[in-house]
Order: structure tokens, then sequence, then C-alpha cells
């Protein structure tokens, strides 16, 4: 149970004269995080500087346990936090929420984090300013030879993308991903022709984390198993959709096509009554490969 400030005492008191205790227990979005008040009042005018600064304890929503309340996305809450301890961005490699996190900086009103999050250009004007950044003195010596040099930068240009495509193409790695999907429907008796539909509650993804990444973005729930290195496997992701089509899309549209599937299945009456409907319930797998 956490402890309300009047419980903590006065000598847990964040700073002379401040309501809140030093210690600060936060619900946000069902994840709890405990950390220190003076981390949520680093950055001035922030809205966590505004709520614990200016404001009183009373006036800030709590759960049944006394935590305070915040309703956002309590995944991505980490990476606020971890800014707010040393003012510094560090992310994991291959991460697909950035346009989320730069949702949540502005409603926390952290600017200086939302602009390192937006992004910087498009990949093509990336490109071409790697190309005039490593050859400058060339570049510039073909701006003086006319025509036939711009038909040169124009002629290197091209041969740069086409090496970038290749690049991204040799990138794509093959390797197996497996959807599982836990379900139900219900059959009515035999002397009942009506069936109804399939109910899916959550379709699990496992495999190697670069390929999950890479195949569902951001569709992809990382909140059991987050910051795991690319190179590992995980068993413990899940989709944020529950249609089992969608799933399938997603894996077609980058080259992935089903070698293998498998299914069990269970069924039983709900009671006695010979009127009820039967319930099955089975659990699937798709087996799904990139050459």
């Amino acid at each position: 149970m956490a402890m309300t400030d009047t419980e903590q005492g006065s000598s847990n008191r964040a700073e002379s004269g401040s309501p809140f205790s030093e210690i600060i227990e936060l619900n946000v979005g069902g994840q709890v995080y405990v950390t220190r008040h003076i981390t949520l009042v680093a950055v001035p005018d922030s809205l966590l500087w505004t709520m614990f600064s200016k404001k009183a304890p009373k006036d800030l929503a709590r759960d049944g346990k006394g935590r305070y309340f915040l309703d956002r996305d309590g995944f991505l809450f980490r990476y606020i936090l971890d800014y707010l301890r040393d003012l510094n961005l560090v992310l994991p490699d291959y991460f697909p929420e950035k346009s989320r996190l730069q949702r949540e900086a502005e409603f926390f009103q952290l600017r200086d984090l939302s602009k390192r999050l937006s992004p910087r250009m498009s990949k093509v004007n990336s490109i071409n300013e790697e190309i005039c950044q490593s050859d400058t003195e060339e570049g510039a010596l073909q701006c003086g030879t006319g025509s036939s040099g711009v038909g040169m930068e124009t002629l290197r240009m091209m041969t740069a993308m086409s090496s970038a495509h290749s690049q991204s193409l040799e990138s794509r790695k093959s390797g197996y991903i497996t959807i599982g999907y836990r379900g139900s429907y219900t059959i009515g008796r035999d002397i009942q022709t009506d069936a109804k539909f399939r109910r899916v509650a959550r379709i699990t993804v496992c495999g190697k984390i670069s390929l999950a990444k890479e195949v569902f973005g951001d569709t992809l729930n990382e909140s059991r198993d987050p910051d795991r290195p690319p190179e590992r496997y995980t068993s413990r992701y899940y989709l944020k959709f529950n249609f089992l089509e969608q799933a399938f899309d997603k894996l077609t549209e980058v080259g992935f096509h089903m070698v293998a599937c498998s299914s069990t299945g269970t069924c039983a009456y709900t009671s006695n009554d010979p009127n009820e409907d039967k319930i099955w319930t089975s659990y699937n797998e798709y087996v799904f490969c990139r050459d």
C-alpha cells in the first residue's frame, strides 16, 4: 500500500516547506514508478514541474493505493523519467516508438526532448548530405566545370542512391517469425446450425527482435519484454491489434511466407442444459519464413 504524504512524516519532505515527500510513487497508465521529487521538477515550466512544485498534493489525482495518477502511456514514461534524471536521451537500437515518445514529450512540455525526437530530414537528403560532406573539394571543382560537372554529379548521386537501395535489400535478413493466438468460439448443438465468430484475445509474436520490429513496427507491444538487444530472441511480444489477417498481411508485405501451422483445441459445455452452446478453445501457431 502506497503511503500518503502525511503518513510518511515531515522528516521525509522533498525540501523545506515543500508539501511533497522526497520519494514519489506514480501510477502512469497502470505502470508503477518510484522516483525522487527532485527528478520530477528537474525541468522548469514542464508539466511535472508545475504539478509537483506549484500545486498541493490534494489537488492531484491519485489511484486507490494513494499513488499520483497520470493517464498516459506507462511504457514510454520510462524514457521520460530517464531523461529527467540527467537530461540525456538514450534509446535502445531499433526503437520504433520515436513519434509516440515525441508526442509524450510534448504533452509533458519537455521542449528540448521533443526537439531531439523530431525527424531531421528524409533518407534521400541524408544520403546527399553525407556525399557532400565527404567529398567537399571534389564537389567544388565539379561546380566550376560547367554542364559536364553537373552531369557527373548527377551520375554520382544516382550511383550512391542505387548503392544505398542495394544495401537496404541486402540488410533484409532471412529468418522465421511465429504468430500464435488463443481463441474461442461457440457452435450450437446438433439441432442448431448457427455458429458464433471466433474471439481472439491476443496475438503473440515469437522470433528475433530485429525481425519482429522490422515487420510490425509501432504495432508491436514490447511491454512484457522491453529493451532487449536486436540480435536476441523473444517469445513475449504481442500485437496491439486482434486481427489475425492483418498480421499475415504485414508479414507478406516484407517478403515472409507461411511454411507451417499447428492447432490444438478442447471442447466443453458451460452447463448441463441441452440448449447451451459448446465452447471451443484452441491454441494456434503459424510459422512464417523469409529466405
